[in-house]
């Protein structure tokens, strides 16, 4: 156990990123075809093919997922992990035809200092490719990678963080975040992690919750001006569900964006949760599959603090400081 998303059997992660461009994509590659739903919460949310994800809609199963910086821009990193795709020979059969299906979502990291004077094409597509090509089915870095390497809060550098758990029953829960929030994952001005409640074996530095928490350290803060917002999340189980339970997954992993962000789901976010179930192990009955929710709002909140506590600060001039460089190594 790696403490990761890949800790489900049949996933792999890719990541590609360009530090000058601060921004980069992040691929969620299954082994083959699961049962996927999602969520967006936010007020501004951007993405592709996250209508088919609704419990309503005939296609049940993906591919894979992918997450990108690049706003409206990063759509195009899903058709460059589709491409890769296609050329292994994977996708939805129709006649002849094999059409992969990869949703993906999109956060804003337009203003953070980086080089985006990328000319007539936007490098997306290329970066989304790359990320295909780099899957692994192993252990993978954190923090500023892949879609976290442009990310900030409205305080801190904000990154790419994972964390799984399992249940009593032997169901495995892996979460991914890329967590560019418009507000904050820490306590006022202090190290404190909202999450704190929920660390597993300090995952994010264990320094606990502060305790009382003053109604100062609690008031609003938020990115002010044009906004560089939106945390997205892949909450994924190795249990058979159905497609309407795949959503029930998406909307506990939303829970832990409640308690890992002050405040979530933003008019001026997107916050958005894909969701899938490998089907490893068999359906569970309502009491294991409640555990199973309960720990994907869990590990999603684990997972938004490991990205701001394993981010590093990106080296454009004022760029925000990391965790680590503001608080130390923990």
């Amino acid at each position: 156990m790696h403490n990761l998303i890949t800790d489900i059997s049949g996933i792999s992660v890719g990541h590609a990123q360009d530090r000058q461009l601060a921004s980069g994509v992040t691929a969620i590659v299954f082994d083959r075809p699961v049962i996927a739903s999602g969520l967006s919460l936010g007020g501004a949310p951007g993405s592709r093919d996250q209508l088919l994800l609704d419990p309503a809609r005939s296609v049940e199963t993906v591919d894979a997922f992918v997450l990108s910086g690049g706003s409206a821009f990063g759509l195009d990193a899903a058709g460059g992990v589709q491409s890769g795709l296609r050329a292994d020979g994977r996708g939805l059969a129709l006649g002849s035809a094999r059409i992969p299906i990869v949703p993906g979502a999109i956060l804003m990291d337009l203003l953070n200092g980086g080089d985006k004077d990328w000319g007539l094409h936007a490098p997306y597509l290329k970066l989304g490719y790359n990320a295909y090509r780099a899957v692994t089915h192993g252990a993978f870095p954190l923090g500023t990678i892949g879609a976290g390497t442009g990310a900030t809060t409205v305080n801190l550098k904000g990154g790419l963080g994972s964390a799984s758990a399992e249940t009593a029953d032997g169901f495995r829960i892996g979460a991914l975040a890329a967590v560019n929030a418009m507000g904050s994952v820490t306590i006022g001005d202090g190290p404190h992690f909202w999450a704190a409640p929920l660390e597993d074996n300090g995952e994010f530095g264990g320094l606990g919750h502060p305790g009382a928490i003053s109604k100062d350290a609690a008031k609003l803060r938020i990115k002010g001006g044009p906004t560089t917002a939106t945390t997205l999340g892949v909450i994924v189980t190795d249990a058979r569900l159905t497609k309407q339970q795949a959503y029930r997954l998406a909307v506990m992993a939303h829970d832990g964006f409640a308690r890992a962000i002050h405040p979530a789901h933003l008019p001026f976010d997107g916050d958005t949760v894909l969701s899938a179930a490998t089907g490893e192990k068999p359906a569970p009955n309502d009491l294991a599959f409640a555990e199973i929710c309960l720990e994907a709002t869990r590990t999603m909140a684990r997972s938004i603090a490991r990205g701001v506590y394993e981010a590093e600060t990106l080296p454009q001039r004022g760029a925000l400081q990391s965790w680590k460089d503001k608080f130390g190594k923990g």
